[in-house]
């Protein structure tokens, strides 16, 4: 995605790998450009990459080989404090010995500015992030979200042209974590910086972001808004990542336009979109949602059915998850509103679940990349 402005990205990685002993590539050919004002995610497992590329980003990090321009220029070889770049790291980060006033105030002292921009500077901050009763206060005295808070003020305080954050969630329990990511997209939406996200929570990445880069040994396997990442990724590894996927063994049958045709094993044909498998005669894995799927009396004669026998089901509150199993041992997922269209089955009652074809992908694995 492009700068409006000028046309070309705010940001760009350009071929950009990184190595620790110059034999394995912990991240590979890395390449992404955004625009001024985007919130993109690093999406991924541990060791996947996301962390290095965000670190080589800062400059904390030394780039093996490749380009990361900001604006327009190349801040590949300069050092981290040229960059102009805000950090919010998990564990807060701030001086326990300042008040939250000095705090906020240290990034701008040490960029010179005057006295009194700097004491107006503070108090709007303290107000933007609602502590403008706290100033007085130390890091100790108050609570794991009012730390972030303010780490995520003193981040913002200088004008960066661009704020990492680091799993700056990733030590508060779930309430307060839920809170905070409404509280950063609020701040995010009022000031439009540029955010560089990285986690390993799928929910987290999908409620925040404009787009996601989902990261797997090194490689970025997609790229999309949160939609069109659930809805249609692109591989398997992405399906299973993003959420909850129902997979059932196939080969490929026929190849349409949009869609391909899918023998399951258990001999039952369906019909289903195209993905990173197309070709006849490929083993395949048809992916469709568990919330896609659904009991055939809902859909008649319409979509794909296969046969299975229920298992059990578990109450989460606003929904219930009900088990499967179709005759090759197959798990099948439903879930379904916690309300009056909740079905009542019993142990081994079999059914016919069902789903349209434009719910559900025909996927394969991701092509493993070249050694370095």
């Amino acid at each position: 995605m492009a700068d409006q402005a000028g046309g070309k990205p705010f940001l760009q990685f350009s071929n950009v790998k990184k190595t620790y002993d110059h034999k394995t590539l912990v991240v590979k050919d890395f390449n992404l450009e955004v625009a001024q004002g985007e919130f993109i995610t690093l999406l991924g497992p541990s060791g996947s990459g996301k962390t290095t590329c965000l670190m080589m980003l800062a400059g904390f990090e030394d780039v093996t080989s490749g380009e990361i321009l900001i604006n327009g220029r190349s801040v590949t070889s300069i050092a981290p404090y040229q960059r102009n770049i805000g950090m919010v790291f998990q564990q807060y980060a701030l001086f326990p010995h300042m008040t939250l006033r000095e705090n906020l105030a240290y990034p701008l002292k040490i960029r010179k500015q005057p006295k009194e921009q700097i004491r107006a500077k503070v108090e709007e901050y303290l107000a933007l992030v609602e502590l403008q009763d706290f100033g007085g206060r130390y890091p100790g005295q108050l609570s794991g979200g009012q730390r972030q808070r303010v780490a995520l003020a003193r981040a913002l305080i200088f004008a960066p042209d661009i704020v990492l954050m680091d799993e700056p969630l990733g030590a508060l329990d779930k309430k307060l974590r839920e809170q905070m990511q409404f509280e950063i997209k609020r701040l995010h939406e009022q000031l439009g910086f540029t955010v560089i996200y990285v986690t390993h929570d799928q929910t987290e990445a999908l409620t925040m972001s404009d787009r996601i880069a989902v990261f797997e040994n090194g490689i970025v396997q997609q790229c999309a808004p949160p939609d069109v990442l659930y809805e249609r990724p692109a591989n398997l590894f992405v399906a299973d990542f993003i959420g909850e996927s129902n997979k059932l063994k196939g080969v490929i049958e026929t190849v349409g336009s949009d869609t391909v045709g899918v023998r399951l094993e258990d001999g039952s044909k369906v019909d289903t979109l195209k993905a990173n498998c197309t070709e006849v005669g490929l083993p395949t894995m048809v992916s469709v949602r568990p919330e896609k799927l659904t009991f055939t009396d809902r859909l008649g004669s319409a979509g794909n059915q296969v046969k299975a026998r229920f298992i059990t089901r578990h109450y989460v509150g606003e929904y219930i998850r009900y088990h499967f199993e179709t005759a090759d041992g197959t798990e099948l997922v439903v879930k379904n509103l916690n309300d009056s269209s909740a079905p009542q089955l019993s142990a081994k009652d079999e059914v016919a679940l069902a789903w349209l074809p434009q719910d559900s992908q025909a996927l394969d694995r991701p092509a493993v990349s070249a050694a370095p």
